[in-house]
This record gives structure tokens, C-alpha cells and sequence, in this order.
């Protein structure tokens, strides 16, 4: 008896020993437009991984002292000078980016491109694709669509591209599966007040899976079937992408933002959006 309370005892503590968290790297480098609520993301993302204990951040982060543009009628002192800057600038961008060498990415479970844009000189593109087919997540926010615009195989990956945007308007966000974890928090619609809105191009409805859509233009209102967000399988790993999260104020829930236009509690949703999108990204919901 006193054996066979001793392995009931055991065997209770090794069902509460809880999972150790998975590992996220999170890349917020630009090389074109940078967005002003990179800051935002980086700590709202690390904040969402703290709370729920689901998994842990490690930044790539822009490198500081990128040169301003080079001004018309610039001296050939000048010119040498912003040379000799611009190419330490790449070279430190380069080193950030080693994070994700195929050695480096072995530490971690997924990547986020979060508001990412241009063409980045990450070290082995293809390594970053295989690393995902091979059972990884990846998690696009916002401008991630607004990146590796010469790559087709990013853009096959990620599922669609970034084509324009108008001006930032008030949406109402269809939810096309309530039962996903990027969308259990959001009921059958979401209104968000001010949001800058993409259009996209080389997206295919069929070969990925719609999470929110608007079903109006939302700049003439015209009918049709506009995606916002949606995930997809990518040989065995998972991808994730919004291209919600240009304003601070969707971001990030504090109250004291300067120019608030969304209320707090569309910040909220947001997050509750994008970590339902990770945690399935990562296998950790279904």
C-alpha cells in the first residue's frame, strides 16, 4: 500500500509539471517604411508572453546610427562620409540578423516578422523557409506583408503580399471561424474604430484559412471579399498573419496614449487576437 502511494503521488506531481515555454524570436528590422509603433509591438508581444506563460522573446532590432538621406549638393567629403556611415549601419544590421542563421533558429520554436519591411539581408533565406516547413511557426503583424517583395517564396509562405492602403478608417472585421484561438475573443464581428487598412495582391482564398475579412471596400464600400487576417499551414509548420497593428493605439492598451482613437479595449481584443495566432502558431492550441 505504501508503495502504491508513493507512485500515485508521483505520478499527480508529473501531470502538474507544466511545459517549459516555447521561444520566440522577434524581428522588428526595416530596411524600407519604419513603423512609429515598432516600440509598441515589441512590448506588447513580450508582455503577452510573460502573462500567459506560454513563451518567451528574443528582439532583432534595428540597429541605432542609420544615416539620415544624403541631402541634394552634398560635398564629396560629405558623399565619402555618409558612405563609410551607411556601410557600418549594413554591416551592424547584417550582424543582428545572424539570429536568424539556421544555427541560431535552432533555439527557438517560431519567428515574428512584426511590422518588418524591405528586403532584409537576413544570412540563408531558404534556411528560414525550410526551418518553417519543417515543423516551426511563423507569426506576420501588419507590415510583414510589406517585406521581401522580390522573394516569392516568402510571399508563398506568408500567403499574401501588401499592395496599397488609404486613409486610416473605422472597419467592421468579419470573423470567419469563431472557434480559432486568434478569434475566440472577437464574437461574430469586430468594429475597430481607426486602423490603416491593406489591400493585397498574390493572396488566394483557397490555399489558406480566412480569420477576419471585411466584406465593404474600406474605401468606397463596394462589395467583395477583402482578407485581414487568416493562417495556413506550411509543410508541417503553421503560419499566422494580421495586418492589423499600424496604430499604437491598437497595440497597446494604455489609456494615456496621445491621440487615442481606438479605446482601450480594442487594444485588448488585439492582443487577445494576436496571442490566440501565436499559441496556435506554436501548437499550443488547436
Amino acid at each position: 500500500m505504501k508503495i502504491f502511494s508513493i507512485l500515485l503521488v508521483a505520478a499527480l506531481a508529473a501531470t502538474t509539471v507544466q511545459a517549459a515555454p516555447k521561444k520566440l524570436l522577434v524581428v522588428t528590422t526595416t530596411t524600407g517604411y519604419r513603423h512609429t509603433s515598432i516600440p509598441n509591438l515589441e512590448k506588447v508581444l513580450a508582455q503577452l508572453g510573460k502573462d500567459s506563460g506560454d513563451f518567451t522573446v528574443d528582439l532583432v532590432q534595428q540597429p541605432p546610427g542609420k544615416p539620415a538621406n544624403l541631402q541634394p549638393g552634398a560635398s564629396d567629403e560629405q558623399k565619402a562620409a555618409f558612405t563609410a556611415a551607411e556601410d557600418k549601419w549594413e554591416a551592424a544590421l547584417k550582424a543582428e540578423l545572424q539570429k536568424l542563421s539556421p544555427v541560431s533558429l535552432k533555439n527557438y520554436d517560431g519567428v515574428v516578422f512584426a511590422s518588418t519591411t524591405g528586403d532584409l539581408p537576413i544570412p540563408d533565406p531558404q534556411g528560414l523557409l525550410d526551418w518553417i516547413k519543417a515543423g516551426h511557426a511563423f507569426i506576420g503583424i501588419h507590415a510583414a506583408s510589406d517585406t521581401f517583395h522580390r522573394w516569392p517564396g516568402y510571399i508563398d509562405m506568408l500567403g499574401g503580399e501588401f499592395k496599397h492602403h488609404g486613409p486610416q478608417v473605422g472597419v467592421e472585421c468579419l470573423n470567419e471561424d469563431p472557434q480559432h484561438p486568434a478569434n475566440a475573443a472577437l464574437g461574430k464581428s469586430w468594429m475597430i474604430s481607426q486602423e490603416e487598412i491593406y489591400q493585397f495582391q498574390n493572396y488566394d482564398a483557397t490555399k489558406l484559412h480566412d480569420l477576419l475579412i471585411l466584406d465593404k471596400h474600406p474605401e468606397n464600400n463596394s462589395p467583395g471579399h477583402f482578407p485581414v487576417s487568416w493562417c495556413k499551414t506550411y509543410g508541417a509548420g503553421r503560419v499566422f498573419y494580421t495586418s492589423l497593428g499600424h496604430r499604437e493605439d491598437i497595440i497597446d492598451a494604455d489609456p494615456n496614449l496621445k491621440d487615442r482613437k481606438n479605446a482601450p479595449e480594442i487594444s485588448k481584443t488585439y492582443q487577445a487576437h494576436v496571442l490566440g495566432g501565436i499559441e496556435w502558431a506554436l501548437g499550443l492550441k488547436k
